[in-house]
Parts: C-alpha cells; structure tokens; sequence
C-alpha cells in the first residue's frame, strides 16, 4: 500500500455486498461477451452516482448493454427510442385535463424510472435533448411550475450515433457536461465475435436474466464510493489534470471543476471495484479519458479522446 495515497481513515470495503456486485458484473459479460473493461466503467458510472454515453455504430451492443443492466441491476427500466419528431413532453409527461375532477392531473412520462434508455439520444433534437438536463442534473423534472422527484437510484443510459452518420444532432455542450463517463464498445475481436456467431441470440439472454442487485445495494453502494479515500496527493494530481487542459495549446475550452468532482467520483468507484478503500493516480488514469474525452473542446481539428490521452500523458505523478 502506498502511504502518499491510502490515508490513515480510510473506510473498510469488508461490508460489502461484494459477491453480488461481482456476479451483477460477471452476469452482463455473459452477455456482451468480451467488453469486461467497458462493463466494469459503466459499474464505476453508475456507482458514482453519473450517467453513461456509449457511443458507436450501430449493431455493436449499445443497447443489449442497456437492457441488461437494467435486468441484473433489479431496477424499473424504460426506453424512450429518440427520433426527429419526439417532444419533450414525450419524456417527462404533461398535465392532462380530468373531467371527473376538473382540474389538471399530471401524467408522468417515461423518465420515472431507476434506469432510463435514451436510446440513439442525438436523433433528436436540441429542444428534445435538453428535456433531460434538470432531471440528469437534479434528479427532478419541472412541469407546469411543479417539481418532481425521479426515483432512486436515477442512472441514464444514452446510446448515440457518430456524428458523422445520417440523421443525428449534436449533442449541446451543456448536455454532454450531463454525462460523468462516455465509452464505446467497438468491434469485437476475432474470438469474442465467434462466440456470438455460434451462440444464442442476446436478446433472449437478456430475457431469462435475474437480478443480481437490489435498489438497496446500489445506493449502499454509493455511500461506500463517497467514503473511498482521496489524499491531498491523489488530490494535486486531479487538480493538476484540470489545470493542464485549461493551459493545452490544443484545447479551446479546458475542464470545469464539475469535470474534476466527476474525475474524483469515478476515480473511488474504480478504486472500489478494485477492493480497495483509497485512491491511486492508476484509478484516475483509467477514468480520465472516459471523463474528460467530451468535454474537452479541441482548438484545432483533432479528436476529442486522443487530446484527452495527451493530456493524460503529458501530466506526471509528483
């Protein structure tokens, strides 16, 4: 153990529901075979209390890894399939007129649920997209002057095309900010792909999982990600990421502090899906590309995420 880092409080992992979180994990990588990594960020996502990009091509599992999650977490699911034509109102839910009663009745929409799909979220609009903003930020929708609470644990899940494809809308900065982690799931390799060419169709994997966590655990869980220790090193080092990207010669718009509490959120949840109660610069590296990746704003034509590995790179440990 490296003293510069575990800090002299750091909370026990030992009352964990530790073998249910394994098996939650290991029962989505029957699934999606061959994206351990990417399974594991998206834990770290929503243990840390944000919400999951993935983005893609489409046929490559964006939403098989939706849907189970949704059935080995144990949470209410729903889909909203994001289209040119949806309204926001189609998300959160309108007051409708009752004749019984005379007067208004607010009917919730599809975003009170634990886990919600926004599935192919840049097909929609700008005016659409930003339906999810206060209930993404807060945990609460507001409609006709009242707010709302969501249920708990609230985590999105937002599947989105390259922007490059037909159809699609760029997603505001405000929006993507929204976001803690953005992943890609990519092409399988050669042996994971045979394994999903010669065995059973996913869907109906997905049909016959059980859920594996409870509401329960999860927000015990999240209680456990705060409580991981972050010392005053590991916390010059996030502070010294964020600094850089506000200094690069390549990037116009560098992180916010939100960018860095996501950065150290993410950071303990790794840390805590590795069984250890402290933080190591290692946990950082891991998450910042996933973190900082759409949030960074290129001065020059470059990609998002290899300007974040540069960055990455280019600040040492002290």
């Amino acid at each position: 153990m490296d003293q510069n880092f575990a800090g002299a409080t750091a909370a026990s992992v030992d009352s964990l529901p530790r073998q249910r979180l394994d098996a939650a994990m290991a029962q989505v990588n029957e699934v999606l075979v061959g994206k351990n990594r990417a399974i594991r960020t998206a834990f770290a996502c929503l243990l840390a209390g944000g919400h999951l990009l993935v983005e893609d091509v489409p046929g490559v599992g964006k939403t098989t890894l939706a849907h189970a999650l949704a059935a080995t977490l144990g949470l209410s699911f729903r889909r909203i399939q994001f289209t040119s034509d949806l309204l926001p109102s189609d998300i959160v839910g309108v007051s409708v007129f009752d004749r019984d009663s005379g007067a208004f009745r607010f009917q919730p929409g599809p975003i009170f649920a634990q886990l919600l799909l926004a599935d192919e979220i840049n097909r929609a609009t700008p005016k659409t997209q930003s339906a999810l903003l206060e209930a993404m930020a807060e945990g609460q929708v507001t409609v006709d002057g009242a707010s709302r609470a969501l249920p708990q644990p609230f985590f999105v899940v937002a599947t989105q095309n390259p922007l490059d494809m037909a159809g699609t809308y760029p997603l505001p900065d405000s929006q993507l900010d929204r976001f803690m982690l953005r992943i890609a799931l990519d092409y399988p390799d050669a042996e994971a792909e045979r394994r999903l060419l010669t065995g059973e169709n996913r869907s109906a994997m997905v049909g016959r999982l059980s859920p594996r966590l409870a509401d329960g655990d999860i927000l015990t869980l999240r209680q456990r990600v705060h409580a991981v220790t972050a010392s005053p090193v590991l916390l010059d080092y996030v502070q010294a990421l964020l600094a850089a990207s506000r200094k690069h010669h390549d990037i116009r718009t560098g992180l916010s502090p939100r960018a860095g509490l996501a950065l150290l959120a993410a950071a303990r949840a790794w840390a805590l899906l590795g069984d250890r109660d402290y933080v190591l610069p290692e946990d950082v590296q891991a998450m910042f590309v996933a973190v900082a990746g759409h949030r960074l704003i290129p001065a020059r034509n470059a990609g998002r995420d290899a300007l974040a590995q540069a960055l990455l790179d280019s600040v040492a440990v002290e």
